[in-house]
């Protein structure tokens, strides 16, 4: 390794004193993630992130690919040239393949294990940097799609972090950073790694070259209803948000997300009884939904109920400490 830039990721790894990752632990994520750069044509460039999976192969965002006229990826100075590929357009997922690669594979662990709230680690190359930057946050949803999930987190990630990775706090991979909702709060959102482990057994191509576009490029009305509650509720149309979230919740009468944004919308739009009903079928569907259980304990501090309140601070403190601390001063605030 060269002097060079491992001075420059000492640097840029510096941890916020909530991370609980040590120095040494983000140094060695780092030997296992690289820069993607695409020549795009015309003296137009790209860059996006990838991450070692096998010694022969780097996952990354078909979309920092599509349609390029080359693709390398880039370690420590150094360049490696892909001799093909193996893509899953709709997915947004694609397999660069190597003759070898001398650095690192990861680990990987399926969603089936995951929960709400756990902690994650997201480490991209955003914003040209030429260095990995870490992220922090917990996983915020897990959405069903199709044979496998979505993940959605608040760590944060920003142009140039397409194919980053996101680990869980044992370092192990759980999702590519794949794409994030527009407007300042923004969602994050990661494809999961067993899209991934099928690819190895997908045919190989040499060509960049489609016509298909990924998920969440889809028109509106295609596109998965977790995607489409966002901008309604971000931009507090709740009539908007009602009827799509019950859209949502009829074709998926057991998904918490859908009786939450529907209990939001209703809540906004003076339904206080159906409200109700839809926060408390959220959290039975699933006692971890970190944002209906802070809805849950405003309701009660808005009613003067402070024991009641506390009891699901408690709660809420299991999965974010943060969440928790706010919920317990404003309870002192009664």
């Amino acid at each position: 390794m060269q002097l060079r830039p491992l001075v420059f990721v000492l640097i840029s790894l510096i941890l916020p004193a909530e991370a609980q990752t040590s120095m040494e632990q983000l140094l060695e994520i780092n030997q296992s993630m690289v820069q993607i750069s695409v020549d795009l044509g015309k003296g137009i460039t790209g860059t996006g992130s990838g991450v070692v999976v096998s010694e022969q192969h780097v996952i990354t965002n078909c979309h920092v690919l599509a349609n390029a006229k080359g693709v390398n990826v880039a370690k420590y100075n150094d360049g490696y040239k892909p001799i093909a590929m193996k893509a899953d357009w709709i997915h947004d997922l694609c397999l660069l393949i190597f003759d070898n690669l001398p650095f690192k594979p990861v680990p990987m662990r399926d969603s089936a294990s995951l929960q709400h709230g756990e902690k994650v680690i997201v480490v991209s190359y955003p914003n040209d940097n030429n260095v990995p930057q870490p992220s922090y946050g917990i996983i915020k949803a897990i959405y069903p799609y199709e044979d496998s999930v979505i993940l959605r987190s608040n760590a944060p990630f920003s142009l140039g972090s397409s194919g980053g990775a996101m680990f869980d706090r044992d370092f192990k991979l759980i999702g590519i950073t794949t794409f994030k909702s527009p407007g300042r709060n923004a969602y994050f959102y990661s494809m999961p790694v067993e899209w991934i482990r099928k690819l190895f057994d997908a045919k190989d191509t040499l060509s960049l070259e489609t016509n298909e576009i990924p998920l969440w490029a889809l028109p509106e009305a295609k596109r998965p209803f977790f995607m489409r509650v966002v901008i309604p509720y971000q931009n507090e149309d709740w009539e908007a948000l009602e009827r799509i979230a019950n859209e949502w919740l009829s074709r998926e009468p057991d998904n918490a997300d859908a009786c939450y944004y529907l209990s939001l919308a209703e809540r906004a739009l003076n339904k206080s009884d159906g409200a109700n009903d839809h926060l408390a079928q959220a959290i039975k569907l699933n006692p971890r939904h970190l944002d209906a259980q802070v809805m849950m304990a405003m309701q009660a501090i808005e009613t003067g109920d402070r024991a009641r309140a506390a009891r699901i601070r408690d709660v809420v403190k299991a999965l974010d400490v943060e969440s928790a601390d706010k919920l317990s001063a404003l309870i002192e605030l009664q």
